[in-house]
């Protein structure tokens, strides 16, 4: 993985292409549930039965519901986000 190259866009997306259901915890410890509609630099658009826009800076986790494809890392790379 080349140094300044982001995981959340990759990793975002491919949930968004494969319409992956999500849940996406807040910092506020609560559980939001949907699929990743479409996001930018600052939100995540979450569609499940009414749309909700979510503000990067309130999450904490994202959690696929299965395994995707993730075009970030190939298979065997370890990510270290402190030595980027």
């Amino acid at each position: 993985m080349s140094k300044g190259q982001s995981l959340q866009d990759p990793f975002l997306n491919a949930l968004r292409k494969e319409k992956v259901p999500v849940s996406i915890f807040l910092i506020n410890g609560i559980k939001l549930q949907g699929k990743v509609d479409s996001f930018d630099q600052f939100v995540i658009f979450l569609k499940n039965n009414v749309n909700q826009m979510v503000y990067k800076h309130a999450v904490s986790t994202v959690v696929p519901a299965r395994d995707i494809k993730f075009p970030g890392l190939a298979q065997g790379d370890a990510f270290d986000a402190g030595n980027s």
